[in-house]
């Protein structure tokens, strides 16, 4: 496959076509800079002869971390903040290489997601285990879930686009999953007591997102496919 890699515009297109027309060429500036930086390590990966679904486990292997390591007494949360963020440039990167190498998949489709939806289990697993009230993580969970699974139905039902860009999407999980563990961190250290309030509101934070997302999304289902019926 080394010789049929994509060039920069032409992955762009390619990226676009499986992401509901959104072009990454006109993203904002930092949104644009992440998926370029995904398209270089995806390119070298490549050319490296490294595949995408090796890319995937290795991204929820990551991901299996954040639980174990957030759990150390003073450094905990810290660690656990940087494997999220070493999961999601391997999320990033595992599409990056399918699509870089004209190897993307139905099959490497739904292991990617399944992925995503693990990864978020033991993220929030992490939540819980710093200090979060498990009705509080199961809640943000389950509308996570629901918000992933809603627009997977609604495609199946003939919605040709990702329907809307909500608040409570991937990008949105990650960074309450990165800033959460790194303020629960950065509170501890003041007061040990202060990391499982701190991570608590994390959690309200994901849950409010989430539920919010999770009706933008519903409307924007609703009005798409009623206008196509």
């Amino acid at each position: 496959m080394v010789g049929t890699q994509l060039n920069w515009d032409e992955y762009a297109t390619a990226w676009a076509r499986l992401h509901g027309g959104f072009d990454p060429r006109a993203a904002a500036p930092a949104v644009r800079a992440w998926l370029r930086m995904a398209y270089h390590v995806g390119y070298v990966l490549g050319r490296l002869r490294v595949g995408p679904t090796a890319v995937t486990v290795v991204g929820v292997l990551l991901c299996a971390c954040v639980p174990l390591f957030a759990v150390r007494p003073q450094d905990g949360p810290f660690l656990g903040a940087l494997f999220v963020l070493l999961a999601a440039v391997a999320d990033s990167v595992d599409g990056a290489v399918a699509v870089a190498t004209n190897r993307t998949t139905r099959l490497g489709y739904v292991y990617d997601s399944l992925a995503d939806r693990l990864g978020e289990v033991a993220w929030l697993a992490a939540f819980w285990l710093v200090g979060a009230p498990g009705v509080l993580v199961a809640a943000g969970g389950a509308l996570s879930w629901l918000h992933e699974y809603v627009r997977a139905r609604a495609v199946a039902a003939g919605m040709r686009e990702i329907g809307a860009v909500t608040v409570g999407e991937r990008p949105t999980r990650v960074s309450v999953a990165l800033v959460g563990l790194l303020l629960a961190g950065l509170t501890g250290l003041i007061e040990p007591d202060l990391a499982a309030g701190t991570i608590t509101m994390a959690a309200a934070v994901w849950v409010l997102l989430a539920g919010f997302g999770l009706g933008q999304l519903l409307a924007a289902v609703r009005r798409t496919l009623i206008d196509a019926g």
